[in-house]
């Protein structure tokens, strides 16, 4: 057989920059979902198998997976997705948020690591060139959930960091940014800190349909009922649940034991039955809550 006759096939790296390519063009899920229904607007068959209730990253990677696992059918629309992305130079849904110029930059790095695959891609699909090897390796890769996983242990990896930090201070910045950055993965729009008139917030989230501020804070012993009522009772106690994570609640969600909209959830139906801020995860484990 000639080698022109051989399979055509899509790099491995390609279709994880293209997970993460579109992640990131948007921030709000309505015009993500509704991009990609519109690029995929004749394969209703794909569109059918998408959830678009799991988190962008989710979804992505349910999209990779279904192009790769019919690669001979789908290619000309893997290309056709991946050459649209790379067109984009501009993000607007991403400029009308606080941080858009931070997202911008991380939007324009994937799109300019996609463009890079993409033109290497051109080259292997004229070519005709197999690269059967490297698709089996992208199975373990590019499979749902696999993207999203691997998220979870580099924030891991960076929580136990922070654990040996010496500097308060720096640890205290790296917290925040933790913390927006796993609330991001999970779609929760997080905000960075912002100044009132009566005080610094350390940001900001949105969870079904609720907005909640939040406090970071980095403490080696269990905080006490002081340090929560001047925060709690101070401003925002009449208008919001106030609910309360510790460590052990984000090495759950790290280690995928449970998702942290679950997480949320839970402590917040159990904030407006109870009263009580605190519910651990341990509880929720053993069945007693």
């Amino acid at each position: 057989m000639h080698n022109g006759a051989r399979k055509k096939t899509v790099n491995p790296s390609a279709y994880l920059a293209l997970v993460e390519a579109l992640t990131l063009i948007f921030w709000n899920k309505k015009p993500f979902e509704l991009y990609l229904r519109g690029m995929l607007q004749d394969h209703s068959e794909l569109l059918a198998r998408l959830d678009f209730g799991a988190t962008k990253r989710e979804v992505s990677g349910q999209v990779v997976n279904l192009l790769r696992a019919n690669e001979a059918r789908y290619l000309d629309l893997t290309i056709a997705l991946m050459l649209d992305i790379t067109a984009m130079d501009t993000f607007p849904n991403l400029l009308n948020q606080v941080d858009g110029d931070d997202m911008v930059a991380k939007a324009a790095a994937a799109v300019t690591e996609l463009r890079r695959w993409t033109a290497k891609q051109q080259e292997v699909i004229q070519e005709h060139e197999a690269h059967a090897a490297a698709i089996t390796e992208s199975v373990k890769k590019a499979q749902d959930g696999r993207a999203f996983a691997h998220s979870h242990e580099e924030l891991k990896q960076q929580f136990l960091v922070m654990h040996s930090a010496g500097d308060p201070h720096k640890r205290g910045t790296a917290f925040e940014g933790f913390i927006n950055e796993l609330f991001a993965l999970y779609d929760l729009e997080p905000r960075a800190s912002y100044s009132l008139d009566h005080e610094q917030i350390d940001g900001a989230f949105s969870f079904n349909t609720d907005h909640y501020v939040l406090e970071a804070k980095w403490w080696k012993e269990a905080i006490g009922r002081r340090e929560l009522d001047v925060y709690a009772l101070a401003v925002y106690s009449y208008s919001t649940p106030f609910i309360t994570m510790d460590g052990s609640d984000f090495m759950a969600v790290l280690d995928q034991r449970i998702r942290l909209d679950d997480l949320l959830e839970r402590k917040k139906g159990h904030a407006s039955q109870t009263g009580h801020c605190y519910l651990p995860v341990s509880k929720i484990f053993s069945g007693s809550e």
